[in-house]
């Protein structure tokens, strides 16, 4: 029998979630048998698996110990590089300025160098992070950027502050601002497109239509063009909508795709201007534009950040594009 105390960082998580985090080697179905049984108590009373955990409960597990076992001098992020540029950080969240190129999350392909797994390791170096004494929260992003796409990505310290920023972005309390490098020129150098888009799942695509179509999706794009070089133009984007490759769908529908862009764009175009592998696009603002409270986070409410070294930016006012 072992016996956790759920702190702060437990607070809100389902039951399930906890005792997973807590006992990793326990089968799911002995779980939920063990729960009916009274071999797993919150607060000495019998549970539900869909309960949800409050900080100070007392969770007592009548399991054998071979359920508790866990390797705690091989975690896996540190092997993960040190390689972090901090824009902002304080004692519950970390703005990251991500390159393109890296990975937000693991994937099949890259399991061990990521941003989260820099985040996690840069944070247990600083003893901040200590995940024997987790029983459910590990740090987290709150947004992610695609791997080719370079920007200000959210971290967060802890399980409340995760909860306010998804909060946040679910309701669209963040304002943030993208540079980007497109083939071309618009007819308008400056203006708020409403288009409507639908993804295709086994392509990972979007399509992209003028008016409503059914199953459709809304998304609204603004932008300014900053200025236009050797058949390049730099625009200065805002998305009123967050939607699947919206910027780069949006921009391509209308006859200027991203320069690098591969997906949406033309091979034979980025050929001409360098080949890149990358897409020439950059979330580089962020603007915290609370509606409501933000919690613990309400000191962030009205605060600005931005990364001025776009690495495109320099390149495109200097002919170097």
């Amino acid at each position: 029998m072992r016996t956790f105390t759920a702190g702060k960082n437990d607070a809100d998580k389902r039951l399930d979630k906890f005792i997973q985090k807590a006992a990793p080697a326990l089968p799911k179905n002995l779980m939920y048998k063990y729960i009916r049984l009274k071999r797993i108590k919150v607060n000495g009373k019998k549970s539900d698996i869909a309960y949800r955990i409050a900080s100070g409960d007392v969770v007592d597990m009548y399991i054998n110990d071979e359920f508790f076992e866990k390797t705690h001098d091989n975690y896996d992020f540190l092997k993960a590089p040190k390689a972090l540029d901090i824009i902002y950080e304080d004692e519950n969240i970390m703005l990251l300025n991500k390159k393109a190129g890296v990975l937000s999350h693991p994937d099949e392909g890259e399991y061990t160098d990521t941003l989260i797994t820099r985040v996690q390791r840069y944070l247990y170096e600083k003893g901040e992070y200590q995940p024997e004494a987790e029983n459910s929260f590990v740090p987290a992003l709150a947004n992610r950027i695609d791997r080719n796409t370079g920007g200000i990505v959210i971290a967060a310290k802890n399980a409340a502050a995760l909860r306010v920023l998804n909060e946040k972005i679910k309701n669209r309390e963040m304002e943030k601002k993208y540079l980007c490098v497109i083939v071309g020129s618009p007819e308008k150098k400056k203006a708020l497109m409403t288009q409507y888009m639908i993804k295709d799942e086994k392509s990972n695509k979007v399509r992209v239509y003028d008016r409503p179509v059914e199953g459709g999706k809304t998304m609204i794009t603004e932008y300014e063009i900053l200025g236009t070089k050797n058949g390049l133009s730099l625009a200065d984007v805002t998305l009123h909508t967050g939607r699947t490759h919206q910027i780069r769908a949006s921009f391509a529908h209308i006859g200027c795709p991203l320069l690098g862009d591969g997906k949406y764009g033309r091979n034979e175009i980025n050929k001409k201007y360098g080949g890149y592998k990358k897409q020439f696009l950059y979330s580089y603002k962020l603007k915290f534009a609370f509606k409501a409270t933000g919690d613990i986070l309400d000191y962030l409410d009205g605060r600005e950040f931005e990364v001025k070294d776009v690495w495109f930016r320099e390149a495109f006012f200097n002919n170097e594009l």
